[in-house]
């Protein structure tokens, strides 16, 4: 009887640690299971400027196309609909070495975020949020690189946001 604890024991060790990997499985699928979004373009657009860049010239209802990192504050996903923050790529978020739990929230480099920041809002056919989180519509995560296309709004403060109608994200 002991012997088959012994055994036992080592089956049962294996198949929990298993289970516990299939744990990042299930967090790299969540990604990708947002691929079928009808917003989803699957070839990257020529010509997308950095958010920095589109910040200084951008015009209100100007078509654009932009790169960037998701991120610029611990929290830069907006609950209950499918937008977000993103910052232009040239800006270093905190490396994991520095002690930063978030690191997309740029705590390291935040000097340099507000003006290299834009709110991205994916929007349906009639220029309305779409009311889905852009976690599960676009498969993305803090510090996904995404290319979106779509149209420029400014407020008077200079802060840029864009109505995005199609969004391409880099693996």
């Amino acid at each position: 009887m002991k012997l088959s604890h012994w055994i036992i024991a080592p089956v049962v060790a294996f198949t929990l640690l298993s289970v516990g990997c299939n744990q990042s499985d299930t967090a790299s699928n969540v990604e990708s299971a947002g691929t079928s979004s009808q917003y989803i373009i699957d070839s990257e657009p020529e010509g997308a400027v950095g958010v920095g860049e589109a910040r200084q010239s951008a015009e209100n209802e100007q078509a654009i196309t932009l790169v960037g990192t998701i991120g610029g504050s611990s929290a830069p996903f907006v609950d209950g609909i499918a937008a977000f923050t993103i910052v232009d790529s040239k800006v270093p978020y905190c490396a994991a070495d520095e002690g930063c739990p978030t690191p997309w929230d740029y705590c390291c480099t935040q000097d340099q975020v507000k003006d290299n920041i834009a709110t991205i809002k994916v929007v349906d056919e009639a220029g309305n949020p779409v009311s889905q989180d852009a976690r599960e519509l676009l498969g993305v995560k803090e510090l996904s690189t995404v290319v979106i296309q779509g149209k420029a709004k400014r407020d008077d403060q200079g802060n840029l946001t864009v109505a995005a109608s199609e969004v391409f994200v880099k693996k």
